[in-house]
């Protein structure tokens, strides 16, 4: 279906295949460099079995941003399928250069372009894009779009649970010091995404995997409205079935409007590890 307004977004949406499918949404993908080969996050190389190779490779990957004129392409793709102009959301210009090429970008084509900075990531990014998606189909302008997606976002809830320090250290995002202690008590760190700056954000550390992933619901609904429609991801690094009973849970006690279960993108799973679980949502106001 051909939009008057395209919608594009990048790889670490986390979005579910049908949902970029069934509302028209465009992906550029990030890259991970990896041994000296580089592949397109999604494209070349598919979660499952980058988290297969992940736990038994000890080289670090590593990611970069698409260039300007990858997006360029992108926009180009886009308008010759006949749209007149372009929203692009991306992961946040905190994480990433990501925003800062969509931006560069959209100086080098001759149609109308507005680069939105999620502040975020993974489903965070995923249901700010898919609100904008649903105020195109409700015959909004990009500025309903844009307004949908912030109205998304104001209320956004982003948490994670990780099971190893290790990744965040090897990736330079810890210190020496915090990954042995860490290490040394086999805790299980929260982190989170504060919306505001577009900034991961430290917090409880779990004595078990249990614990963890306990404290990480609990503390997820500390902070969301269940007397507003919800709506929540669950994510997983590898670790399907306990998202599955995670998100089995939350469908029993909320019924949210709607729940999303997703695998994490290569690209994001660089820095969390194998075997991290996040929920990610918002209450509508």
């Amino acid at each position: 279906m051909t939009h008057r307004i395209a919608l594009i977004t990048d790889s670490t949406c986390d979005l579910p295949r049908k949902y970029l499918d069934k509302h028209d949404i465009q992906v550029v993908p990030l890259t991970i460099v990896w041994g000296g080969e580089q592949f397109l996050d999604g494209v070349d190389l598919q979660a499952d079995e980058f988290y297969q190779r992940l736990a038994v490779d000890s080289t670090i990957p590593t990611t970069s941003q698409p260039t300007p004129q990858q997006m360029v392409l992108a926009y180009e793709k886009a308008r010759n399928a006949g749209a007149e102009e372009l929203l692009m959301i991306t992961i946040s210009s905190a994480m990433s250069g990501t925003y800062e090429s969509a931006l560069k970008a959209s100086e080098l084509v001759e149609f109308p372009v507005q680069v939105l900075d999620s502040r975020s990531n993974s489903m965070s990014l995923g249901w700010q894009v898919l609100a904008a998606a649903r105020a195109r189909e409700e015959g909004g302008n990009i500025q309903d779009m844009i307004r949908a997606a912030d109205n998304a976002r104001a209320s956004m809830v982003y948490l994670i649970t990780l099971d190893t320090l290790e990744y965040l250290h090897k990736g330079g995002r810890i210190g020496d010091a915090s990954h042995f202690i860490g290490t040394l008590l086999n805790l299980k760190p929260q982190i989170s995404v504060d919306h505001k700056t577009g900034t991961v954000a430290g917090g409880r550390r779990s004595r078990t995997r249990k614990k963890a992933l306990a404290d990480l619901y609990k503390d997820f609904f500390a902070q969301v409205d269940p007397a507003k429609k919800l709506r929540i991801a669950v994510l997983h690094n590898a670790a399907l079935e306990e998202a599955q009973e995670l998100a089995g849970k939350i469908e029993e006690e909320f019924q949210p409007a709607e729940i999303i279960l997703s695998i994490v993108s290569p690209v994001l799973g660089v820095h969390t590890g194998p075997r991290a679980v996040a929920i990610c949502g918002y209450s509508e106001p």
